[in-house]
């Protein structure tokens, strides 16, 4: 119905204030009215009708709500209601408005106040539209019919509940025979078997969508679908060559790439990956293959160093082979292929070779100039063998110490050499080619110069020693030490003596252990002043100059002076302050008549091992020291306690006349009776 007015289907009840009971006479039906009109007048939807209307105008009718006077107006008289703009379904459906009469006169109602729809009729006036096109998809090449690439959906606004104005039918544009689209659901599958990306791997396909169920007069819309063939290892890879050659020099160095091989793949991504190996061939160990990750070269690249005139080529059998394969295609063969590439060496220009990289020669320090050390030797490595001449590199030989004959090799002496001045030499020798002199070749020579005793022992030091006026006879006041700039293999022995002058000099005596020098004073004394032991007076106060720290002013327990006066004393056994003693000692034992060496060497071992272990030795770093003349003596003893009351003829008058510094001296032996104390 287009069109619909009131009609009484049904009474109820009806109160008005002052009046009696009537029964209701009217109700409110649904209007519809069709969109999209275009007339010129406005369009009739429907009239209102009351059962009072008598038709004399007693009776008004008054519209209210959605759209009432801007959209919807009635004849208050006649209750005909139209649309005076043009209604579009997809904007509003229906609108609601409530419809009242009342009475002209009285203005009040005659009928109760009723609500009432008028919807809006569809038409077919919407397209179908794909709201989420354009659509890209990709599908692997060489799928089977019927693959399900991608689903397109188109929505059309008309109402679907009202005819076929939005039942919508799928179809293909372009794209045949490649894909095509179900009507209903609008999937695009694949139509043609084995689609090969490597000939053509994108299509572009356009989609239609039709309402009223794809019949005449239906409304259209469509889309476009990009569908991209995606990648599969259906290619194997093949090198475009059976062999290749590529020339190298033979200086090329180890890690150098030789050449950039490449299999051909028509495949993308993984699928081309491959990997290459050495299968074969004479280049096994001298060459490598690497792949380039990046655009899947073979890479190859020398092991070893190469030489011409060791060998001149290699052949090398090289498979590539793809990494990832696809059971699928196996039956395409084999996923890898083979080529031989030749490698040919190439000569060079190089320089000479010495026979060894380092020659140690040994030479006197008392040679002779022109002395013949040793002998170099180095050839040209190239094939015509060029004569060589050698020559010494002046910046490691800047004293031209040495020569070389320029065709020999021979290295001679140039100058008188000194071991204390340079024990090695370390030289240079360069080697030319005679037919190209840029190349050089250089070896490396160490010349050690052999000692001969060519330099006097010297003193280690100047030596200042100062003794007291009460030293006592036989102490040991000096020790002197010699060296040497000579280096004998078993160390230097040296031999002291006094000069002459001093060995006149009979308050002082040298004894020479071979090691060492112990310089010991004599003197004489008088009668009337002993010098004999005194065990109540303190000897340490003799020790004028020596290196012992102690332990400081508490330290009472130095130097035992009574030891060296007999060999055979022994310590009394006294507790250390500061350490508590846990070793015992016996008795040194007594030294018979044997070679002074000997004697001399125990009794400065034992008393080695005592002061280490001694308790009641001084503490920390001290300074020891011992007189020991040994046996059998030629002079006899010089200071034997045996003669401290023996007399002596010998007459030190001449003391007075070395001035003040040796009054106490002159005064003590220059006169009365007088005896030698050694």
């Amino acid at each position: 119905m287009n069109q619909a007015e009131m009609t009484r289907s049904r009474s109820k009840p009806y109160f008005q204030s002052g009046r009696t009971r009537t029964k209701r006479s009217w109700v409110w039906n649904q209007f519809f009215v069709l969109e999209e009109y275009m007339g010129t007048d406005p369009l009739y939807v429907g009239k209102l009708h009351s059962d009072v209307d008598k038709g004399d105008g007693s009776i008004k009718y008054i519209l209210s709500g959605e759209g009432a006077s801007s959209i919807f107006i009635i004849d208050e008289n006649t209750g005909d209601i139209h649309a005076t703009k043009r209604l579009d379904r997809e904007e509003q459906a229906y609108y609601t408005l409530r419809a009242q009469a009342l009475d002209r006169l009285t203005n009040k109602p005659v009928e109760p106040e009723s609500e009432f729809v008028i919807k809006i009729q569809d038409i077919n006036d919407n397209e179908p539209k794909f709201l989420d096109g354009p659509y890209t998809a990709g599908v692997p090449e060489m799928s089977p019919v019927g693959t399900s690439v991608v689903q397109v959906t188109a929505t059309d606004a008309d109402d679907p509940t009202y005819g076929n104005s939005a039942r919508v039918v799928y179809s293909i544009l372009q794209g045949q025979p490649y894909f095509s689209v179900e009507p209903k659901t609008g999937v695009i599958k694949t139509a043609l078997p084995n689609m090969d990306r490597e000939a053509k791997d994108q299509y572009l396909l356009v989609i239609q969508a039709k309402d009223m169920v794809g019949q005449n007069g239906g409304l259209s819309g469509t889309t476009s679908v990009t569908v991209t063939l995606t990648d599969v290892n259906d290619n194997p890879p093949r090198f475009p060559r059976r062999s290749y050659q590529y020339n190298v020099p033979e200086s090329l160095p180890v890690a150098s790439v030789v050449a950039r091989i490449k299999a051909a793949d028509a495949d993308v991504g993984p699928n081309a990956e491959m990997e290459y190996k050495i299968v074969d061939g004479d280049g096994l160990g001298v060459f490598k293959v690497s792949v380039d990750k990046d655009t899947q070269e073979g890479i190859i690249t020398i092991q070893k160093e190469l030489d011409f005139e060791a060998k001149t080529s290699y052949t090398l059998r090289i498979e590539a082979a793809n990494m990832h394969v696809d059971p699928r295609f196996l039956s395409l063969g084999p996923f890898s292929d083979m080529t031989t590439v030749k490698i040919i060496v190439e000569d060079v220009d190089e320089p000479p070779v010495f026979t060894s990289r380092l020659y140690s020669m040994v030479v006197s320090e008392a040679a002779k100039v022109g002395t013949i050390i040793g002998t170099v030797a180095a050839h040209d490595p190239d094939a015509s063998n060029s004569p060589v001449r050698y020559s010494i590199d002046r910046n490691t030989d800047l004293e031209r110490y040495f020569n070389i004959d320029a065709n020999s090799g021979v290295i001679t002496t140039a100058k008188s050499l000194d071991r204390e001045t340079n024990a090695v030499h370390n030289i240079t020798v360069l080697a030319m080619e005679s037919q190209n002199p840029a190349q050089i070749g250089r070896g490396y020579v160490a010349i050690t110069i052999l000692d001969i005793n060519d330099n006097a022992p010297e003193f280690a030091m100047e030596y200042e020693t100062t003794v007291c006026e009460n030293a006592q006879p036989g102490q040991v006041i000096q020790k002197i030490s010699a060296i040497d700039k000579d280096d004998p293999p078993n160390g230097h022995q040296f031999y002291f003596s006094l000069t002459a002058e001093a060995a006149n000099n009979h308050n002082f005596t040298l004894q020479d252990n071979k090691v060492l020098v112990l310089l010991i004073v004599t003197m004489r004394r008088r009668k009337k002043e002993p010098l004999i032991f005194d065990e109540e007076r303190d000897i340490r106060e003799n020790i004028v100059r020596y290196d012992d720290e102690g332990g400081g002013e508490e330290d009472t327990e130095a130097f035992d002076m009574a030891a060296l006066r007999n060999l055979n004393i022994m310590r009394d056994t006294k507790t250390r302050r500061d350490v508590t003693p846990e070793i015992q000692f016996l008795s040194r034992p007594t030294f018979k008549s044997i070679p002074d060496n000997v004697i001399f060497r125990e009794f400065i071992w034992e008393r080695l091992k005592e002061a280490d272990v001694d308790p009641c030795a001084p503490p920390y770093d001290s300074l020891q020291t011992y007189a020991f003349e040994g046996n059998g003596s030629v002079a006899e003893s010089l200071s034997s306690l045996d003669s401290i009351s023996s007399n002596s003829d010998q007459n030190y008058d001449y003391l007075s006349d070395w001035g003040p510094r040796f009054k106490r001296l002159a005064d003590m032996y220059g006169t009365g009776p007088e005896c030698l104390y050694s």
